[in-house]
Parts: C-alpha cells; sequence; structure tokens
C-alpha cells in the first residue's frame, strides 16, 4: 500500500531515558512504513536542553504555536542528583511547565480501558478526564519561615500607591510558617474556555470544584469565572450538545466521583488536578494507561503520555538486559496527535490510521499479549509476557489486518 501523506508537519519533541528508546521504536515498527510522516524536529533530551541553555524547549513551544499540533516525549525535569549525572550547567526548569505556560493550555488526562484490568472502583465503567489548571497556586508560592515574636501580613499596593494589608497570623507564642499564592483572572478564564472547548469536542459533561466556602476571595474568583463565561459563552451550546456544566465543593466531588460511573471531565485547580490526575489513573490500573493532552484556549494542541521517562528500565537496557516497559501512553500521544492532525488538515486516512492503531493496540492487549505492568493487572485466563519491542511488533501483526 502506498504511504498515506501528510499536509502540516507535527511539531516531534523528543525526550528522556527508556521513552527515548520507546519513540524510536514506534516510528520505526508502526508510524513510518505506513505514513510519509512529516515533523519539525526538537530534541528536548536534558543532554541537548543543557547544550542550549534549554532555549530548544522554548523553540519547540514556539513552533507548536505555528504549527497547533505537537506531540511529546517524556523528559526528565533535574533535580540535585541529576547535576552530575548529566554534568548540567543549571537545575532546568521542568520543559512541560515552561511549554504549558507559553500556550497558556490546560492539562488533561484520560484513562485508556481495555478488557482484563478492573478499575479498582467496580462503578467506573468509562474514563474520568482530569482537566488540570497548570498554572499558579502552590507551584507559583512564596513561602517564608517565620521566627517566634513575628507578625505576618499579607500587603497590597495599587497603581495609584495606596497600601492595603490583612494579617495573616501573630507568631508571638511560636514559631511558624507562611505560603503567599496566587493566581491570574485571565488564565483561569483560559483554563474555563479550555475545559468547555474540550467537552465540546469530545460531547463529555464538566464537573468543577474548588472550596469556595472556605476561601470566599480565591477559590470563589474561581466559580464566579467559571460561571460567567459559561453563561455568556458556552450555556447554548451545551444545551445542544447534550451536555452538562456542573459545579460543587472538592469534599461532595470527590465524593460523587467515586460513585459514579465515569465519563466525564472533572476539571480541577492545580494541585487538586496534580493530586486527583495520579488517584484516578492508579484507580484505573497504570499512569502507563493514560493520555495526556495540553490544550490551548485558542486551539493549539500538544500530546504527550502522562507518565514519566522509566528510568528504572533505561538502566537496565543500558546493561543489555530485556526491559518490558509498557508503551501504550506514549502510542496514544502519536495517535492524538495524528489524529487532530488530520482533523485539522482535513486528512480523512490520517484519522482513520490513527483510529485502527489505538484498536490494533487495544486488540493486542485483551488477546492476551501485554508488558509486565499489565500481566500483573490482567485477569485475562490466557496471557502473555512480551519484551518492550515484541509489543510493538505484536501491535503492528493487528494493525497490518485492520489496514
Amino acid at each position: 500500500m502506498s504511504k498515506i501523506q501528510m499536509k502540516t508537519p507535527l511539531v516531534e519533541m523528543d525526550g528522556d531515558e527508556m521513552t527515548r528508546i520507546i519513540w524510536q521504536e514506534i516510528k520505526d515498527i508502526l508510524l513510518t512504513p505506513y505514513i510519509d510522516l512529516k515533523t519539525e524536529y526538537y530534541d528536548l533530551g536534558l543532554v541537548h536542553r543543557n547544550e542550549t541553555d534549554d532555549q530548544v524547549t522554548i523553540d519547540s513551544a514556539n513552533a507548536t504555536k505555528k504549527y497547533g499540533v505537537a506531540v511529546k516525549c517524556a523528559t526528565i525535569t533535574p533535580n540535585a542528583a541529576r547535576m552530575p549525572e548529566y554534568n548540567l550547567k543549571e537545575m532546568w526548569k521542568s520543559p512541560n511547565g515552561t511549554i504549558r505556560a507559553m500556550l497558556d493550555g490546560t492539562v488533561f488526562r484520560t484513562p485508556i480501558l481495555v478488557k482484563g484490568i478492573t478499575p479498582y472502583i467496580p462503578t467506573w465503567t468509562k474514563p474520568i478526564t482530569i482537566a488540570r489548571h497548570a498554572y499558579g497556586d502552590v507551584y507559583k508560592n512564596v513561602e517564608m519561615k517565620c521566627p517566634k515574636g513575628s507578625k505576618a501580613e499579607l500587603v497590597l499596593t495599587d497603581a495609584e500607591g495606596n497600601v492595603s494589608r490583612e494579617q495573616i497570623f501573630d507568631f508571638k507564642d511560636t514559631a511558624g510558617i507562611i505560603q503567599g499564592l496566587h493566581n491570574r483572572e485571565d488564565s483561569i478564564g483560559s483554563f474555563a474556555r479550555a475545559c468547555f472547548n474540550y467537552a465540546l469536542d469530545c460531547k463529555k459533561d464538566v464537573w468543577f470544584a474548588t472550596k469556595d466556602t472556605i476561601s470566599k476571595k480565591y477559590d470563589h474568583t474561581f466559580k464566579d469565572i467559571f460561571a460567567e463565561i459559561f453563561e455568556n459563552e458556552y450555556k447554548e451550546k451545551f444545551a445542544e450538545a447534550g451536555i452538562e456544566y456542573f459545579y460543587t465543593l472538592i469534599d461532595d466531588a470527590v465524593a460523587r466521583v467515586i460513585r459514579s460511573e465515569g465519563g466525564y471531565i472533572w476539571a480541577c485547580k492545580n494541585y487538586d488536578g496534580d493530586v486527583m490526575s495520579d488517584m484516578v489513573a492508579t484507580a484505573y490500573g497504570s499512569l502507563a494507561m493514560m493520555t495526556s493532552v495540553l490544550v490551548s484556549p485558542d486551539g493549539v494542541y500538544e500530546y504527550e503520555a502522562a507518565h514519566g521517562t522509566v528510568q528504572r528500565h533505561y538502566y537496565k537496557h543500558l546493561k543489555g538486559e530485556e526491559t518490558s516497559t509498557n508503551s501504550v501512553a506514549t502510542l496514544f500521544a502519536w495517535t492524538g496527535a495524528l489524529r487532530k492532525r488530520g482533523e485539522l488538515d482535513e486528512l480523512p486516512e490520517l484519522m482513520a490510521f490513527a483510529d485502527k492503531l489505538e484498536k490494533a493496540t487495544i486488540q493486542t492487549i485483551e488477546n492476551g499479549v501485554m508488558t509486565g505492568d499489565l500481566y500483573l493487572l490482567s485477569k485475562l485466563e490466557n496471557k502473555q509476557k512480551v519484551n518492550t519491542e515484541d509489543f510493538l511488533k505484536a501491535v503492528d501483526e493487528r494493525l497490518k489486518a485492520l489496514l
């Protein structure tokens, strides 16, 4: 068969460690034999980020704005232990954080369901998509230790130089700690629009939750902005699509989520989304079975796996030992990006290829061929554990049958 032709390139962001190995294998085994793959390539591996003083991350984000669709491999966010290992000039920031900030994006994470792997919450028969506001709060906080006898205040100086003060706490009897959080109304608005647009794309309800009864200004502002944007811009569109927007308190939302069947988008503030996305992924089975897409309010998409670089398997790989690393989330990052590229460029054959590759992947697992992590979780009677490359080859056999 002739290769599927592309019109516009994808932005391709390569990554680190075991996921970098898998990245190349996916391209070699499952993509380039079938697609005339056009990408604008950026090496976001830690070695190259260090060589370019992290300019490559900024360049890749700007390219994503230009082309509209990107696919990203998992990358290392270095800690102190990584400094000597990679001979780093400095402890470079998270590439994901840099890209999110430049695209003003919201992260949507959705579990991939397969027969044989039952969620720990048995009522969850449909995937729950976590939408995380990827700006501000504790991730941009300012912290101070407060010695005994000190007094902490919030001080605000407006544009005219007027000063307002609120006492946080008088530490007259004990030492303590304080933390200053902030957010931006324009960022909250972008988060709301990204959630509502994504809901319309995939025809799913949106649940949003904060603690506005306790945080009567900070969290209440989130609630008010969501409500205003929904009423003014999305209420009629949601009604036409047959979907709903629902707001509740975060503790009530957690209780409702546990009792639900899934099938909706759960919009969360930054910290809530960070925690709940891992909880949801684990409850469905595995972080390696979780898709992740960053969506900007102006319709730019960046697809990636929800997990990290699988460092332990990479060290085994370097020793020449066999690995059985789950490639599904990375594979679905590619299919998500190819499908969106096909949609935007009106290439139905590219969209169909992405659908068939996902179907072949799920069929492979449901037929009992899987990597070690899923082998331990699967309740299928006849199952076979295979290594990293052999799993992709098994997917390829089923893909050939579908094409």
